[in-house]
């Protein structure tokens, strides 16, 4: 595996690291303009917040280990690592890197010729946690590590530390001198988080040593216990902390599932969740009933069997007080389960009251790839036409308009708005034309009209059904799959009425639920038929884990030429005889576009798990924009645990939605992203993370020519250009930046939806309560 595609891979398992917010100042500070939603953290003052107590912060998963450069690190490591381990720089409020004073006095390029050199000068009183001063000595294991010239150590990060030539002390024990032996324009990225060298001084201690414990740290928090049994992690106050102490005693991650979250919310089992969209509807109706805007008494308007008709209810009474003595025990069960839920819901409604939801926008964007190896995408015209059928817009306003978010379309593969690289670059493709896309098929060869020879029998029509591979969604199907948030529909909108061996109560329950749905989903001009598609995506890392691990733990190359193969069907057996020529049905495309007797057909391939109705609804949206451009599109629905391993990964698939994260060094991260795929030496095809399969020679000299330019507006300017040519090549097409739904206990300040940027951990905490004198104020 390329230490590029390492890099990438623990971006993708890890999540961006959760860093503390400073603000700061540097090159460029006008470039990428503002962030297109700010934090929504309840920002205030230290000297308001109490010192003391406790918050219960959710998160998917415990971690596998706490080694945030191995394979399996996850969100959860990450976040650990932020509030526990020295950060050198960190993402302020545009997700920009800067110094963080804490651990650097300063931090700069001294020497550029003959070699670049960085000098680092540590803050005199930062110390580990065993009374150490941070040093020379860690930046060395570390980098030693890292550098991949040790196979011993199992790593998935070593992007920038290879062109490192040699770590040595400054004048003093607090200045570390790094020599790079080729330039490197985001050395920034190195060094954080920063471990030290009891973890990273040997395989065995870098290997095992750190992924249940960490014995030595250097945050404003130290590492408790990890309880599997109840799934938390806690984080006490640190004692040798040198910097401002941390307001809460402990931090106590724990894991909770998504769908489960509203319910550990109520019952005070949560202070802070990220939730999805249904949650965060739970809380807005709580909030409006306790607010009396809710109707004037009577069954409740949401909730279990509020849509229950007096028909329904009266075949359920007639059912359970009958002569059939059998369906009357079944009903009178159903009946009491049903009552049971009811009131479970009204608890639950009533303590989400409290509650508020914090909004931003996450720090990642969804797009929608082609996959350019074969078939018809494999034309760059096909690609192109299909990019300006799209009304990006309208697909932005769809998912975030709902929620109150700015709804403006991603212009950049590599950043997003307030990031320094960032640049709308879309024009170098093109807005939304459908005459231009016409144009760009019949210069393909496509034509409406056009003869289609299929095998007798053949399903006529030009529109293809909806498919399904059949397999079960495992894992927690929660809304846990942040990096595709796509699916099926969950049969919301269903009328209630009884299923053939179901009771009248279930079905009536089944009824409220829906019509719950639809209370809060329905839009401003009154309509009820239109379930919300808004749900919150997970930190893009912790649901893309699984399977990209899976991807890498292959240990070969995606061999394009047997994924042409799969796609077009098993090999023949020999042994079994060449069959009998089936006879061909000639017919007409109609409205639709043809080509050399087939019609323009694009498998689009979307995960079906749970909490993926945003995306699946854009599906939707896109398919019919590209209908009416004459192109079909035979949706299928897979498995999450299959979607990038069995599909994207290898290249079964023309259309699909996913995100990527947009990282603070773009030269570093997006590179493998965008990299043109190489032929491997036994015939196969290297795509590293380019999933389409789409890029050019040009686009990888940009990306290269970026990273080891050290003028850094130079370098940025690099990065557009690449970015431009990206949308060039239309192998993806960015969309809209993810949604970010916090839920947040009352009282609870410098917390909730962080947006491009991370927490500063020692910050968080519970609001002061007023005084006399505040409350005359």
């Amino acid at each position: 595996m390329s230490q590029r595609r390492r890099r990438s891979l623990a971006l993708l398992t890890s999540g961006v690291l959760a860093l503390p917010l400073l603000t700061g100042c540097g090159a460029g500070d006008d470039e990428g303009g503002p962030a297109a939603a700010g934090q929504d953290i309840a920002t205030t003052t230290r000297d308001k917040v109490a010192d003391g107590g406790v918050l219960r912060w959710a998160v998917d998963a415990l971690p596998d280990t706490l080694n945030a450069f191995q394979a399996d690190a996850d969100a959860t490591t990450s976040r650990i690592a932020g509030a526990v381990l020295p950060q050198l720089f960190v993402l302020d409020a545009k997700g920009r890197p800067v110094a963080n004073p804490d651990y650097l006095e300063k931090a700069e390029v001294i020497e550029r010729e003959p070699k670049q050199v960085v000098l680092y000068k540590l803050n005199q009183q930062a110390v580990w946690s065993d009374g150490r001063e941070i040093g020379a000595p860690d930046f060395v294991a570390q980098w030693r590590a890292l550098n991949g010239k040790d196979s011993a150590y199992w790593t998935a990060r070593n992007a920038g530390y290879e062109r490192i030539e040699k770590i040595e002390k400054g004048k003093t024990d607090l200045e570390v001198r790094v020599t790079f032996s080729k330039p490197y324009a985001d050395w920034r990225s190195l060094f954080s988080p920063l471990y030290p060298k009891q973890v990273t001084g040997t395989p065995d201690a870098f290997n095992e040593g750190a992924r249940g414990a960490l014995k030595v740290t250097a945050g404003p928090f130290a590492l408790g216990a990890i309880d599997k049994k109840t799934g938390t992690a806690s984080l006490t106050r640190n004692p040798r902390w040198w910097g401002r102490q941390a307001k809460l005693d402990t931090l106590v991650l724990t894991a909770v599932p998504r769908a489960e979250r509203p319910s550990a919310l109520a019952a005070g089992k949560l202070d802070l969740a990220e939730i999805d969209r249904s949650g965060a509807d739970r809380i807005a109706l709580a909030r409006r009933d306790a607010s009396g805007k809710g109707g004037a008494g009577g069954a409740p308007a949401h909730g279990p069997g509020a849509a229950t008709t007096p028909a329904q209810a009266t075949l359920s009474w007639a059912t359970a007080f009958g002569t059939d003595e059998e369906k009357a025990a079944q009903e009178k069960e159903s009946r009491t389960k049903h009552t049971e839920s009811v009131k479970r819901y009204a608890d639950e409604q009533k303590a989400l009251r409290g509650f508020r939801v914090r909004k931003s926008l996450e720090p990642a964007y969804t797009q929608l790839a082609m996959n350019g190896a074969s078939g018809p995408l494999a034309d760059e015209r096909v690609r192109r036409a299909v990019a300006r059928a799209l009304d990006r817009q309208a697909l932005a306003e769809l998912v975030l308009k709902p929620l109150g978010l700015p709804a403006k379309p991603v212009g950049s593969h590599v950043a997003l708005a307030g990031q320094q690289a960032y640049a709308d670059n879309s024009d170098a493709l093109g807005g939304q034309d459908a005459k231009a896309a016409q144009a760009l098929l019949a210069d393909a060869g496509w034509r409406r009209g056009g003869k289609i020879t299929e095998p007798a029998g053949a399903k006529a029509g030009p529109e293809s059904a909806p498919q399904d591979d059949g397999k079960t969604p495992s894992g927690p199907g929660t809304g846990n799959d942040g990096l595709y948030i796509v699916g099926q529909d969950d049969g919301a909108n269903g009328d209630g009425a009884a299923a053939p061996d179901g009771t009248a109560a279930e079905a009536a329950e089944a009824g409220g639920r829906a019509a719950g749905a639809d209370a809060v989903a329905a839009p401003a001009d009154g309509g009820r038929d239109r379930v919300s598609p808004v749900l919150a995506p997970a930190p893009f890392g912790a649901q893309q884990q699984a399977s990209l691990l899976a991807q890498a733990a292959m240990a070969r190359p995606v061999d394009d030429a047997k994924r042409s193969a799969a796609r077009d069907g098993d090999e023949a057996d020999p042994a079994k005889g060449s069959p009998a020529p089936a006879k061909q049905a000639t017919r007409t495309s109609g409205n639709m576009l043809a080509k050399d007797g087939k019609a323009l057909t694009l498998r689009f391939v979307l995960p079906a798990g749970p909490g993926s109705e945003s995306l699946r609804t854009v599906g939707e949206q896109i398919s019919q924009m590209l209908r009416k451009l004459g192109v079909n599109t035979e949706t299928t629905k897979v498995a999450d645990d299959s979607f990038f391993k069995d599909h994207i990964a290898s290249g079964q698939y023309d259309l699909a939605l996913y995100s990527w994260p947009a990282t603070a060094f773009p030269a570093t991260d997006a590179r493998p992203i965008f990299a043109k795929p190489e032929p491997a030496a036994d015939g196969s095809l290297l795509v590293e993370q380019n999933y389409t399969r789409v890029g050019t020679d040009h686009i990888d000299q940009l990306f290269d020519q970026a990273l080891g330019e050290l003028d850094e507006a130079q370098s940025r300017e690099l990065v557009r250009k690449a970015d431009a040519r990206i949308w060039a090549a239309a192998g993806s097409i960015p969309l809209f930046q993810r949604p970010e739904l916090v839920a947040v206990k009352p009282g609870l300040v410098n917390a909730g939806a962080f947006g491009l940027g991370a927490p500063r951990y020692q910050d968080i905490g519970w609001k002061k309560a007023a005084t006399a004198k505040d409350k005359k104020k």
